[in-house]
């Protein structure tokens, strides 16, 4: 599969102004060559007449550019076909490229695919550019745009030269135990275990900021309580419109509601309850009470709204704080009919979400980087432990193995299939 030659539209679904078709592949500069004759001289812009290699038909006037391997985004000889962004044009070009030997239509993210086969970028510059292709708040985009840069690809590329280094340096201490002094030895171990452990320590502090997934996948916000305490009408006067429905009777909500809503620059999803109660003989309503609980247990922040004792760190408040005069000090009134109080609701869940979020300046990690980063970390600290110089060189071997499966030199076909399945098809 990979000496096919694939073809997809880059620039969006037309129409448009404009759609970039790119090819790639061994082949891409002969089937740009059928289409448009002569081409334009390398990385100089051309316009061009293309034609079905078939019939001779006009397909389109097209500006052609040439890119030849390895210096390319693929790794590939590389043309793009700047098309009139018509449906009927790009299809038009697409079936006289589908015809041609040894050519066909991309699958999802494939162009990023062999470009990370081809060592034009490593696994974290992909994740960093599928963050950045899903990216909807400007923190999102900030972030995604640092790691497909190569941000974290340059950090893992100095941990990895680093543990590398003092895994050499217990192998010329094995290599020559006979022949070298033992003080000088021991030392030179001794400044290895030192410097795993000063390793390991910044390899920490990079797990301890939140994971990008908070960034990606939102804050989880419950709103929880009894019955009729004002859930649904509150998570409608949050979101901004009638996405729960309101009722007085007791039992409306039977089910988790989820709603996602982007402000102040943060990604939120709310989750509207069923009401929480003992008494009930209703076994859907018991379904529902049940994964009302659930979610509270995996809730970021929990919306308390009822008037009994609020679970430990929820957001205690009084709701509808028009028609009550009881409201207690230590919660914050609302009121989803006049308005007050969710401009103070809103600041207090900013606040809160700030603490729960990596900051832009952050080196934020996914949970697969996470992974292998803990497990490089782990073992360094077990390196810096160790006084046997054979099990201290093993454990420095397993670090340097975590770096490489982190950075995608390891990966496996599921990683990578997982990943650049969630690509649009240009990428």
């Amino acid at each position: 599969m990979a000496a096919d030659t694939i073809f997809a539209v880059s620039s969006g679904r037309p129409p448009a102004a404009i759609a970039v078709l790119r090819i790639s592949g061994p082949d891409a500069v002969a089937a740009a060559t059928r289409l448009a004759g002569r081409l334009p001289a390398p990385r100089r812009a051309g316009v061009r007449a293309l034609h079905d290699p078939v019939d001779n038909q006009l397909l389109d006037r097209a500006l052609v550019l040439v890119f030849p391997g390895p210096a390319t985004a693929t790794g590939e000889d590389l043309v793009e076909l700047h098309l009139h962004g018509g449906r009927a044009v790009v299809a038009a070009v697409e079936r006289a490229l589908a015809v041609m030997e040894g050519l066909r239509a991309a699958e999802a993210g494939e162009f990023t695919r062999r470009a990370l086969a081809h060592g034009r970028i490593d696994l974290t510059e992909a994740e960093g550019l599928g963050d950045l292709l899903s990216a909807e708040t400007d923190a999102q985009r900030r972030m995604a745009l640092a790691n497909s840069d190569g941000r974290l690809r340059r950090t893992v590329a100095d941990w990895s030269a680093t543990a590398t280094r003092l895994s050499a340096m217990v192998e010329a201490v094995l290599d020559h135990a006979d022949e070298d002094d033992v003080d000088a030895s021991d030392d030179v171990l001794a400044m290895v275990r030192r410097e795993a452990a000063a390793l390991s320590g910044a390899i920490d502090d990079v797990l301890a900021v939140p994971p990008v997934e908070r960034l990606r996948d939102g804050v989880r916000v419950v709103l929880a309580g009894p019955p009729n305490a004002g859930k649904s009408t509150l998570l409608n006067a949050l979101v901004g419109r009638e996405a729960a429905i309101v009722s007085p009777l007791a039992g409306t909500t039977r089910d988790v509601i989820e709603i996602p809503v982007t402000r102040s620059g943060i990604a939120w999803l709310f989750l509207d309850t069923a009401g929480l109660r003992d008494d009930t003989s209703d076994p859907i309503e018991r379904i529902g009470i049940d994964r009302a609980t659930g979610s509270m247990a995996t809730a970021d922040i929990v919306l308390w709204l009822g008037d009994g004792t609020a679970p430990v760190e929820a957001v205690a408040l009084h709701a509808r704080c028009d028609a009550r005069d009881d409201v207690a000090p230590d919660r914050i009134a609302v009121s989803a009919t006049t308005g007050q109080g969710l401009a103070v609701l809103w600041q207090v869940l900013v606040d809160r979400a700030s603490a729960l979020l990596p900051k832009v300046d952050d080196l934020a990690l996914n949970r697969r980087q996470a992974g292998h980063a803990g497990t490089a970390a782990a073992a360094l600290r077990r390196a810096s432990r160790q006084q046997d110089p054979l099990l201290l060189a093993e454990e420095l071997r397993y670090g340097v193995q975590a770096f490489a499966a982190l950075t995608g030199m390891r990966a496996t076909e599921a990683v990578l299939d997982d990943l650049f399945g969630r690509f649009c098809i240009g990428k």
